[in-house]
């Protein structure tokens, strides 16, 4: 059988402010997961439309397309083509769980929530040729999962080919996250079993790594057998936290014992009111302080990321936020103005207020206000999310932000990471044309190297949050 699979490019892609690093970075994992359901005879054909060029000539008997908000109308665009020759064509993830009414009509077979467990269960009925419209997960397990189709990997496109998910969902559940509706009928959080994650890091070259997990701490159990067992892999590697997993118990100095550089971390926003409309009681009465200098005293660079727009902010908002990751010397930021998906809570409360403007799931990319503002508005809004990027980057904050470091080593690192990172696009493009990105990596797992951090006063202070907290003296 020939399967075509593909991941339509966000629309994002012909943006004129479009980075086409940002989307080189990591492989469809999720397509080449399921691939490793389809039979070793089946030819397979794996595309990723944001380092390929799609090729729409081909007569592929079954096609497997990924969909998300931004590339909702491409993905449409493209299971038609395919449908009208004749092909069978399947839609699932974040968009076709949350409105499968509107994918429907585009697919021979929708599905709903992850597919573990119901694609090999289409498998079957599509091999008997008896085949459901509508496929519903509803048993959540990682228990024997197959290994993931990494041959089908183009790595030489990426800059993190090595990226890896060792469990599925999160175990919070804030209110304008997409993974909710996901993950709607079943468990909302669950892990592999730790020998089965070291099996899959075994199979990976190189040292580096990337943990897609929503958030890699989220079982506490699971976290430290696994940081355990990659003691001496000689690993480096990035993943994502909550604040409240950084503060609580010795969980971050595993991580770091174990290769953990650089952290992605949900701060969102300060203020509390904000965090409670958001349901994220996790960052509630949390010291953001003191866990961004727990990170720093382990040598372990932050990527923070902020949501603009929430109905407390005001004018000030902007200057604040990127002051304050200034001061704290955080790596890099990830900045995002307010947007409601269909399918999560912060939607249904503002669809039932009449503050959704627009069902234009182009618009929904984090970048553009598609909802009623409060104390801003949207021309406020938008500019000040533009401002708060150009400021946070510029050449002035970053030698600022990175001297704030103690040693000359996270000093450097900090100005090369950040730096690089925005300020060598037409390297990154060059790269990227050349096919040449996946060569960086050496560079990037020496920028991720140890950094041997003096225990100094903050780091002391640090001592009390767990008798175990300082073990590592990096």
């Amino acid at each position: 059988m020939k399967v075509k699979m593909i991941l339509p490019a966000l629309t994002e892609a012909e943006s004129p402010f479009w980075r086409p690093i940002k989307y080189s970075l990591f492989p469809p994992l999720g397509l080449a997961t399921l691939a490793s359901y389809l039979s070793p005879d089946d030819e397979i054909d794996l595309q990723d439309q944001h380092v390929e060029v799609l090729d729409l000539t081909d007569d592929p008997d079954l096609v497997i397309i990924q969909v998300y908000i931004t590339n909702a109308y491409r993905a449409y665009k493209i299971a038609d083509h395919y449908k009208s020759k004749g092909a069978y064509v399947l839609l699932g993830g974040l968009h076709v769980t949350s409105l499968p009414e509107e994918a429907a009509p585009h697919a021979d077979s929708i599905f709903i929530g992850p597919g573990e467990e119901t694609f090999p269960q289409f498998l079957r009925d599509f091999k008997n040729k008896v085949p459901k419209k509508v496929y519903r997960s509803g048993i959540r397990t990682l228990d024997k999962i197959p290994p993931v189709r990494r041959d089908l990997i183009k790595r030489n496109r990426y800059l993190v080919p090595n990226s890896i998910v060792v469990s599925r969902g999160c175990p919070h559940h804030c209110n304008f996250c997409y993974k909710d509706a996901f993950f709607e009928g079943g468990k909302s959080f669950y892990t592999q079993a730790v020998d089965d994650a070291l099996t899959e890091i075994d199979r990976l070259p190189g040292r580096h790594l990337y943990f897609l997990d929503d958030h890699l701490l989220g079982n506490a159990k699971f976290a430290s057998q696994l940081f355990e067992g990659m003691k001496g892999m000689n690993r480096v590697f990035q993943g994502a936290a909550t604040i409240d997993s950084i503060l609580k118990g010795n969980l971050i100095e595993k991580a770091a014992e174990a290769g953990l550089r650089s952290v992605f971390v949900g701060f969102e926003t300060f203020d509390p009111a904000n965090l409670k409309q958001s349901n994220k009681k996790q960052n509630l009465e949390k010291d953001y302080v003191k866990a961004v200098n727990r990170l720093h005293s382990l040598g372990i660079m932050i990527n923070g990321s902020f949501v603009f727009g929430l109905d407390e902010d005001n004018k000030d908002v902007f200057r604040r936020t990127v002051d304050w990751g200034v001061k704290n010397s955080i790596t890099t930021s990830t900045y995002h103005v307010l947007t409601p998906y269909p399918g999560t809570r912060l939607f249904k409360d503002m669809e039932e207020q009449g503050r959704i403007l627009t069902r234009n799931w182009n618009l929904y990319d984090t970048r553009n206000v598609v909802y009623k503002t409060t104390n801003l508005t949207a021309d406020e809004l938008k500019n000040g999310y533009n401002w708060a990027y150009k400021e946070f980057y510029s050449w002035s904050n970053i030698f600022r932000s990175s001297l704030n470091h103690e040693s000359n080593k996270h000093k450097l690192k900090h100005l090369f990471y950040s730096g690089g990172w925005k300020k060598f696009e037409p390297v990154w493009n060059f790269l990227i044309k050349t096919k040449g990105l996946n060569n960086m990596l050496p560079l990037l797992e020496s920028i991720l190297a140890k950094v041997n951090v003096k225990e100094n006063k903050k780091v002391s202070d640090m001592s009390k949050i767990s008798d175990d907290s300082i073990l590592l003296n990096y």
